[in-house]
This record gives structure tokens, C-alpha cells and sequence, in this order.
């Protein structure tokens, strides 16, 4: 099925342990929410809850159980169709636009289906425990893991569209944290070591693991704060053409931004940002967050010539970010768990890279065109699905998502 060895360094019972307590995580994001909540698609980058909870099922019964189970039979042959994503080796798609209109089956038909796959699943692990389908089982994990920071962005984007901004559950962590005094640290430079090696779980467009070389640089000690990017508001920022690179001014334009999404304005004067907490006060402490490629770019010409000790400020590359990560481990709750960082880098394949063989093998490689690499992690992340060479891409204009940055300059 694969045109790969399966490296495998968890037993089947540590396998199934992760299984279970990612597919409870799943369930436990939707306690509190409703029926309609679950079913509603807020645009067509987002998706609406219960097909979330779908997809990641179809991926276990149609990537797996299709192809181990004895005796394999569809829950529903249609759901086939109506919960695939973005694989074309395994045939249609419902339209991603309208994943919405999805009324039926509903919620708890959803839900009993996961159920019934689930306990398949577990069987099927204590029955036939080969490398390959612990690994596949591995795979499905941390798909689930990636769905269920989409269901957090994508029901944070449908609740900002209701005046009556809910409140969503406490399970969202607070970020906020006083703001260090913003320094320059020394980033590792020459040859450097980049990218996964070893046997535990890691998806294929984090390796092969190679060397790239980093010019002379340094590294911003913290992330971007919402008082700073005040600062760049409040100077005309938005308004200013010569922050922008030609295709975000054009975006600028077209959907008329002039500030991060979910701020908003209570008043003339209260400045308040929507999250899943509620509709709050704007934390001048918290990194600034759901900005674009476009914008963190424009904030880092602004900042190099307007902020001072910003001077030369640029986005850094990935494999900057990665270095830095590397050497400073110190740094591990600012670099993960708070913001999504944007880098300049394109997302490119490394050199030697190979994907997965078989149908996982469309799970990343054929997005290497047009998007820019994001490092670290969010607060919407599940917190055992984050590490130093983790790539996370997105589109230059995307800002629905948990996105932020890290700020770089050439020479120390």
C-alpha cells in the first residue's frame, strides 16, 4: 500500500491509548454546543463542526478499515462522497462551499457513526498490530489533532458573525502574559541542521532532514504584541501603500482591513477583540494574532523604520525560526501554544523530499505552490501536536487562523 518503511516506535496499546483519548478531545470540543451550531459554515475556508467530526471518521473507515478490516462494509457508501476533503485518488466530493447545506445525516447520526467506527478501529489494532497500520493509526491521530484546531478557527469565525457574540467555553486557554522588554537575540548562523529524524510520528513534508544555511541574523526575543501593532494602526499603517508588497494592498483594498480580524469597537473609544471567551477588552499584553502573510509583512516594514530597536525588522526565514528554536529551548511558551508565526518562507519541498506512497501520499506535497510557512503552534493546538520541525502552511492572505509572528533582522 506504501512505497515506505514504517519507523515505529510506539507499542499497539500506546497507539490505542492516544486513539481513545483523541477521539474523547473531539467530542469533548462540542459539548455545550448545539445541533445548529455544529451545522453551520460561516465562508467557504471554514468548515462547520459536524463535518469535522465527520471527515475524521471517514478517514479511519475509508484509509483504514477499507483496507485491513475482514469482511469490510460502509457504514453509508454515500458518506464516502459527502465527508472526503481533498482526495482525489478516492474518487468525489461534495463541494466545500457547502458543506453547510449538509443537514442530513445529523448530528447524532454523526456522532453514532463514530462510535461505531471507533470500536472497529480498536479491534482492529489488537487484531492486526503490523507496523504499517500503527502507523496509519498514527496518521489518523494526528489528522484528528489538525481537525480539531480547525473546528476551534472555523467555530471562532462563525461565532464572530452573531451580534450576540457567544461565548463559546472555558476550555480556551488564556494566553495573556505581561510583554518583556522587545530585544534582539543572536540567531544561529552557517550551515544548520533542519528537519525530522528519527522514529516517532512526523509528517512527510517535515523532512527529509538536510542542512540550510542562515546568513548572519538576529531573532526578536518575543512575539509581536496587539500594542504594538496599535502602533501601527494608529500611524496610518492600513492606510499607508508603502508597508505593502503590491498584492496585499490589492487584497487591503478589496476587502477593506483595517485591523487584525475580530477586533472591533464598543463606542468610539473601547477597543474589544472577539474570542471564544467572549467578546473582551483588547489585551495590549497578548500577541497580536489572526493576521495575515500580508499584514505581518507590512508590520515589519512599518516596525524596521517607526518602532524603536526594531531597525531591519523583516519576517525570519523557517529555518531561522527552527535554529532559534533549537538552541533556545527557554523559549518553548512563547513559541508554541500562543500564535501561529508566519516566515517568509515559501512552502517548498525539502530537498530529497518524497511523500507518503499510496493515498496518503495527496496529504501534503501537492499544496507546494503558493502558500507561505507558518512555525510553532496555537492555543487552538492540541498541546501533543506541536514540535520544532513542524510546518504549518497557509495562503498570504489566510487570517482565520490563530496566525501571528516573530520578527528578524540581518547582522547581530
Amino acid at each position: 500500500m506504501h512505497n515506505k518503511v514504517f519507523p515505529q516506535s510506539l507499542s499497539a496499546n500506546e497507539v490505542l491509548e492516544q486513539f481513545h483519548r483523541s477521539r474523547k478531545y473531539s467530542t469533548d470540543l462540542i459539548v455545550g454546543l448545539s445541533a445548529e451550531d455544529c451545522q453551520a459554515q460561516s465562508m467557504e475556508d471554514a468548515s462547520p463542526a459536524k463535518w469535522h467530526l465527520a471527515h475524521v471518521t471517514w478517514f479511519y473507515e475509508v484509509m483504514v478499515l477499507k483496507a485491513f478490516e475482514d469482511n469490510f462494509s460502509f457504514w453509508n457508501p454515500e458518506f464516502a462522497v459527502l465527508f472526503n476533503s481533498y482526495y482525489n485518488g478516492i474518487g468525489d466530493k461534495h463541494p466545500r462551499s457547502k458543506r453547510g447545506l449538509l443537514t442530513r445525516p445529523s448530528l447524532a447520526e454523526v456522532l453514532e457513526w463514530r462510535k461505531n467506527i471507533e470500536d472497529r478501529v480498536c479491534k482492529l489494532i489488537k487484531a492486526k498490530n503490523s507496523p504499517e497500520l500503527l502507523w496509519l493509526i498514527q496518521v489518523g491521530i494526528n489528522h484528528e489533532q489538525q481537525h480539531q484546531e480547525l473546528l476551534l478557527t472555523d467555530l471562532h469565525h462563525l461565532f464572530s458573525n452573531n451580534s450576540l457574540f457567544p461565548v463559546y467555553s472555558s476550555l480556551v486557554k488564556n494566553i495573556s502574559t505581561a510583554v518583556a522588554p522587545f530585544q534582539w537575540v543572536e540567531g544561529m548562523s552557517g550551515l544548520v541542521e533542519t528537519g525530522y529524524e528519527g522514529e516517532q510520528f512526523h509528517f512527510d513534508n517535515e523532512g527529509p532532514k538536510h542542512q540550510a544555511f542562515n546568513q548572519i541574523h538576529s531573532i526578536g526575543n518575543r512575539l509581536v504584541s496587539n500594542a504594538e501593532w496599535l502602533q501601527f494602526i494608529e500611524d496610518g499603517g492600513y492606510q499607508n501603500f508603502q508597508w505593502w508588497l503590491d498584492a496585499g494592498w490589492a487584497w487591503l483594498q478589496s476587502e477593506q482591513i483595517s485591523a487584525p480580524l475580530y477586533w472591533n469597537k464598543e463606542g468610539q473609544d473601547q477597543l474589544l477583540r472577539f474570542s471564544l471567551n467572549g467578546n473582551l477588552p483588547l489585551d495590549l499584553y497578548a500577541p497580536v494574532s489572526n493576521i495575515s502573510y500580508f499584514e505581518a509583512d507590512a508590520f515589519a516594514r512599518w516596525a524596521s523604520q517607526n518602532l524603536s530597536g526594531f531597525a531591519g525588522a523583516r519576517l525570519p526565514t523557517e529555518f531561522e525560526w527552527e535554529a532559534f528554536a533549537r538552541l533556545n529551548p527557554e523559549s518553548s511558551n512563547d513559541l508554541f501554544g500562543k500564535v501561529w508565526q508566519w516566515t517568509s518562507s515559501n512552502y517548498n519541498p525539502y530537498p530529497g523530499y518524497q511523500p507518503w506512497g499510496g493515498i496518503a501520499g495527496e496529504y501534503n506535497g501537492k499544496f507546494m505552490v503558493n502558500q507561505m510557512v507558518l512555525r510553532g503552534s496555537s492555543e487552538y493546538t492540541p498541546s501533543d501536536h506541536s514540535r520544532i520541525s513542524y510546518r504549518n502552511f497557509f495562503p498570504t492572505h489566510a487570517r482565520w487562523q490563530m496566525t501571528g509572528l516573530r520578527l528578524a533582522k540581518d547582522g547581530l
